[in-house]
C-alpha cells in the first residue's frame, strides 16, 4: 500500500511579503488560483492505488489545510504538531501512526508541500522506480538533474547501479560553495536534492532506531498521546517537545547505508525565491509575467504581482516587484534570496508586518484591520456559513457592530438575537459574547473597538468550536 505523506510547514519568509508566518508559502495561490499544497496533493492522489494521504502540519494550519484539501483527490488525514521541530520528528511521527494504522508493510512517499513538479507522468515512473527499491528495503531519495551550479541546494553523488533506474548514494553534499558547485555539475555524476522520500515503514523504524533513536522514542511518546477528532489527530506539546530539533537528512539518511537514489526526469522547483517562482511561470515575448493588476511596459525579464493596487513598471529589468495592502517589496531576481534578511530585521524591530497580513485568516473566516491607533481599532469582519466565534470576553475594550452583508446572530450577556443587514449591536467591557452566522451566505461586518488597549490578545475565551484556548 502507497500512502503519500506531505510535510506542510515553514516560517514563511522566503515569498515574503505574500507569505508569511499566518499565511505561508504553501497556501500562496500559484497556478490556476490553486495553492502550491494543493497542487502536491493532486499530484500525489493521481499515482496509482493511492486511496489515502496523510499531511504534516502545524496544528495553527489544521483547519485551513483541511479546508484547503477539500473535496479533492485521496482521502485526507491531519497530523497536528503543536510546534515545528524539522523533518525527522515529522516523518517519524507519520511512519510510526501509518504503521499503526496500514501495517509495517506500508510504503511512505514523503513530499514537501511547497514544490512545483511536471509532468505527471514523469513523477509517476520516478515513483514506480522508487517503490521497487523500497520494496528491497531501501531508503529512497530522489535526485534532480542540476541545470546550474546552486549554492542553495543539497545535493547526491550517485554511485553503483542498482539495476536500470537507481543508483546507490555514494554520499550527501550540503549546499556548497559556488565553485563546489560547479565542479559537481561539470563532474556529472551529482543531482540535486529534491528533499522527497520513500521508504517501507517497517525500513524507516529500524533506521531510526539504529541511527535516531531520541527521535524514536519521542515520535513514540508522542504517537502514544495523540488526541484524534474529526480526521485529524492532535499532538501534546508535553509530549513533543522531548524530540529534537533535527532533519530527516541529518538523523538517518546521511547516515545510513541502505539508501538508494532514483535519478528523476521531472522538472523540479521547490520554488525557494521569488526569482525561483518566476522562472516557473509562463512569461510574454519580453520575459515579462505580471498577477493580478500589473502593467509592464519597455520592461525585461520582469515578475510583477499585485495584490489589489494597480503596479505599473516601466523601463525595469531583472526585477521582481510583489505588492501586497502593507509591504511591497522590489529586488534585482538574482537578490531575491535576501528577502530573509528583511524579515529578519523587521521581526528584532518588533514589526507585525513580518509574520501577519493585515487580512488574517481565521477558522471562523477572516478579519482585515482597517484602521488603528493605541484605543481604537476599526476591522472589517466575514464570517463563513454555518461557522462562529469563540464565546468570549475583553477585559479593555467595548465592541460596536454594524451588519453589512447577511444576518448576525449575536450573542451579549445572558440575550440572543439576530442582527439584520444596516443595523447594529453593542458589546461593552468585560461582557460575555459570541458572533454567529446563521445563513447560507457570508456575514459581513464593521467591527469598531474602543479602550485603552486594543491587541488581539486581550480576550478570553470561555468555549470554542476550534478548540482555541488563546
Amino acid at each position: 500500500m502507497l500512502v503519500p505523506v506531505i510535510l506542510c510547514g515553514g516560517a514563511g519568509t522566503r515569498l515574503w511579503p505574500a507569505s508569511r508566518a499566518s499565511m505561508p508559502k504553501p497556501f500562496i495561490k500559484i497556478r490556476d488560483g490553486k495553492s502550491l499544497l494543493r497542487l502536491t496533493h493532486e499530484r500525489v492522489s493521481q499515482l496509482k492505488g493511492v486511496s489515502h494521504v496523510v499531511a504534516v502540519t502545524n496544528v495553527e494550519y489544521g483547519l485551513r489545510t483541511a479546508e484547503e484539501l477539500s473535496g479533492i483527490g485521496a482521502e485526507l488525514q491531519l497530523l497536528l504538531e503543536p510546534f515545528g521541530r524539522n523533518t525527522a520528528p515529522a516523518v517519524a511521527i507519520a511512519v510510526l501512526w501509518i504503521e499503526r494504522k496500514y501495517g509495517p508493510d506500508a510504503t511512505l512517499l514523503v513530499v514537501p508541500s511547497d514544490h512545483l513538479v511536471e509532468p505527471q507522468s514523469a513523477f509517476a515512473d520516478a515513483v514506480s522506480a522508487a517503490c521497487e527499491q523500497a520494496e528491497l528495503g531501501k531508503l529512497v531519495v530522489f535526485g534532480v538533474h542540476p541545470t546550474r551550479p546552486e549554492t542553495g541546494y543539497g545535493y547526491i553523488k550517485q554511485g553503483a547501479a542498482l539495476g536500470s533506474s537507481a543508483f546507490v548514494v555514494e554520499r550527501f553534499v550540503e549546499k556548497p560553495p559556488q565553485k563546489e558547485a560547479e565542479r559537481m555539475l561539470a563532474d556529472g555524476c551529482y543531482t540535486w536534492n529534491s528533499g522527497m522520500f520513500c521508504f517501507k515503514a517497517s525500513a524507516m523504524r529500524a533506521a531510526l532506531k539504529r541511527y535516531a533513536p531520541d527521535v524514536l522514542k519521542g515520535a513514540e511518546d508522542a504517537v502514544a498521546s495523540g488526541v484524534a477528532r474529526a480526521g485529524m489527530v492532535e499532538f501534546l506539546a508535553s509530549s513533543f517537545s522531548t524530540l529534537p530539533d533535527i532533519s530527516v537528512d541529518y538523523a538517518v539518511m546521511e547516515r545510513a547505508t541502505n539508501v538508494a537514489m532514483i535519478p528523476c526526469r521531472f522538472v523540479w522547483s521547490d520554488i525557494g525565491s521569488w526569482k525561483s517562482l518566476a522562472d516557473a511561470l509562463p512569461v510574454d515575448a519580453q520575459g515579462n509575467h505580471g498577477e493580478g493588476k500589473a502593467m509592464l511596459v519597455d520592461s525585461q525579464n520582469t515578475y510583477v504581482r499585485s495584490g489589489g493596487r494597480l503596479v505599473a513598471a516601466i523601463g525595469l529589468k531583472d526585477l521582481v516587484v510583489i505588492e501586497t495592502p502593507d509591504a511591497v517589496l522590489v529586488a534585482h531576481k538574482d537578490a531575491s534570496q535576501q528577502v530573509k534578511e528583511v524579515v529578519g530585521k523587521l521581526k528584532m524591530d518588533g514589526d507585525p508586518v513580518a509574520t501577519e497580513h493585515l487580512t488574517v485568516e481565521r477558522p471562523w473566516g477572516s478579519f482585515t484591520v482597517l484602521g488603528s491607533t493605541d484605543s481604537f481599532k476599526l476591522k472589517r469582519i466575514e464570517v463563513k456559513p454555518g461557522r462562529r466565534l469563540s464565546l468570549q470576553m475583553h477585559h479593555r475594550r467595548s465592541e460596536h457592530w454594524v451588519v453589512i452583508e447577511g444576518t448576525a446572530r449575536v450573542t451579549v450577556g445572558d440575550h440572543l438575537f439576530d442582527v439584520p443587514t444596516g443595523e447594529s449591536t453593542y458589546v461593552p467591557v468585560r461582557t460575555r459574547h459570541r458572533l454567529e452566522n446563521p445563513g447560507d451566505t457570508q456575514l459581513v461586518i464593521i467591527e469598531v473597538q474602543c479602550g485603552d488597549y486594543v491587541g488581539e490578545d486581550d480576550i478570553v475565551r470561555f468555549a470554542d468550536d476550534y478548540g482555541r484556548t488563546s
